[in-house]
């Protein structure tokens, strides 16, 4: 079939997250070792993320956040002011005291013992990440490359204030689309088939007449792959993958893309 529509993930597809993330906590910890100079900043962000990352494993609502596709790092910076699904109630209460807990517990893994710097931490951290918008080079020129040869989607997993605040980031993104879907508004997330063809169905497509985009094989790839929708798999950072899951095609980056969709549109 004739491509008709290409789907979209946000987070380090169309937006560089990762990055934006690094450099909120390269800027957090370094306050931190302005004041602590025996303190390590690189050292404290690897034992905060850890600890991060147990606190919110442990927490009541986690398989509802993994479900929905929720890391324990957006949690370090969300509000979780949306969503109607109750776990949204319980996020939004949790969130406060876990970025407290988990950059006080870093420190104290690294022999400092400070809740009252814990505590400004982790009002800072999601400062820091908040003033750190940051899209690929070439994101705009492939929406702009396709805007009217195909229908466009975005399709990302999250909480939907969150979600909504980083496409905010960008005032001109929003109007490429065709639709938006947030898996925290939707109720299930990537790679749940039941969003796939959500999509499918607002783009009033066959499977096979679109393809997905995204960075995550275990979301992205096996999501659009279970309904029979091809797909395209960023692979930045050269991962050596298996045949457990495979993508239709496999590219460094976004710009690959362009020659893949007018070859399917032939």
């Amino acid at each position: 079939m004739t491509l008709k529509a290409v789907l979209f993930d946000l987070d380090d597809t169309l937006l560089w997250d990762e990055r934006s993330v690094q450099e909120a906590f390269a800027a957090t910890c370094r306050t931190a070792a302005a004041k602590y100079p025996q303190l390590d900043a690189d050292q404290l962000e690897t034992e905060v993320r850890r600890e991060a990352r147990g606190i919110y494993e442990a927490f009541e609502a986690f398989p509802f956040t993994k479900m929905i596709g929720i890391n324990p790092f957006e949690a370090l910076w969300a509000n979780f002011t949306e969503g109607e699904h109750e776990s949204f109630r319980l996020l939004q209460s949790f969130a406060p005291g876990y970025r407290k807990e988990a950059w006080t517990r870093g420190l104290k893994a690294l022999n400092v013992n400070d809740e009252e710097l814990g505590a400004e931490l982790a009002e800072l951290f999601p400062k820091e990440r908040r003033s750190r918008p940051l899209a690929y080079e070439e994101t705009f020129e492939v929406l702009d490359t396709l805007r009217g040869k195909v229908k466009l989607l975005l399709l990302t997993n999250g909480a939907p204030d969150l979600q909504k605040e980083k496409i905010a980031g960008f005032p001109e993104l929003t109007a490429y689309f065709d639709h938006i879907i947030i898996s925290g508004e939707f109720g299930e997330g990537k790679p749940s088939k039941a969003i796939f063809n959500r999509a499918a169905e607002l783009l009033d497509i066959e499977p096979a007449e679109g393809l997905m985009v995204g960075d995550k094989l275990t979301t992205d790839i096996l999501g659009s792959g279970s309904i029979g929708m091809s797909n395209a798999w960023i692979n930045a950072h050269n991962v050596n993958r298996t045949d457990e899951i495979i993508p239709t095609y496999e590219i460094k980056r976004l710009k690959d893309l362009l020659p893949i969709v007018d070859d399917l549109m032939k």
